[in-house]
């Protein structure tokens, strides 16, 4: 991928003090990324799956926190978010308050970087982390091994990590992810057609630490 300030702190420090400001004065929490449906498509498998509803789930680079407030409302208890801006987590607690979840934990925290404390999750979600990661100007691929090593500490064995990519097709994430994981399932997500091919626009994919 082409370096961007899409994989850039300082480019999500200004988004989400702009969607911070937003919300203050109008309520409005912003950008859902990948849209509703990527929520319901998580929490519809967490359910097949029957997932307990007391398992930890992380949220990496939670930004607005408004997927582990639809996974509150799912009835999951045990929930944290992390992200790398203090912005994003000041507006998570904004949404958070607004939507009346106190037991949803929140922490600023460098995924790359974790600390002691945040580990032994029995489900890890990335919508577009990794992607963004993916696009930092300063070394992604070293960053890229960062991010499974940080995800083989905080992730238990045998726990699910569900990652949503508009940047990495099926086979690559397996590709990045072929160290300490297995996939379990690739989920259904909509598809697009030019030139007479078809194909997906975002990637969804289950995956079982080994």
């Amino acid at each position: 991928f082409s370096p961007s300030v899409l994989g850039t702190r300082e480019h999500w420090d200004a988004a989400y003090e702009r969607e911070l400001r937003t919300f203050q004065d109008i309520g409005d929490t912003g950008e859902i990324w990948f849209g509703e449906e990527s929520m319901v498509r998580i929490i519809r498998w967490l359910e097949k799956y029957k997932v307990p509803l007391d398992s930890s789930v992380l949220d990496i680079g939670t930004g607005n926190g408004v997927l582990l407030v639809e996974l509150a409302k799912s009835g999951y208890m045990n929930l944290t978010g992390i992200d790398y801006s203090p912005s994003a987590i000041q507006l998570s607690e904004k949404v958070r308050e607004k939507e009346g979840m106190s037991n949803i934990k929140l922490k600023v925290e460098d995924f790359l970087a974790p600390s002691a404390e945040l580990s032994g999750f029995d489900i890890c979600i990335d919508k577009g982390t990794f992607d963004a990661i993916s696009l930092d100007p300063s070394d992604a691929a070293g960053k890229r091994k960062l991010y499974v090593g940080s995800l083989c500490r905080v992730l238990k064995p045998e726990g699910f990590f569900l990652i949503t990519s508009c940047n990495w097709t099926k086979e690559e994430l397996l590709n990045e992810f072929r160290e300490g994981f297995e996939i379990l399932e690739e989920l259904p997500t909509p598809k697009f057609c030019f030139g007479g091919r078809i194909g997906n626009s975002v990637t969804a994919l289950v995956f079982q630490r080994k």
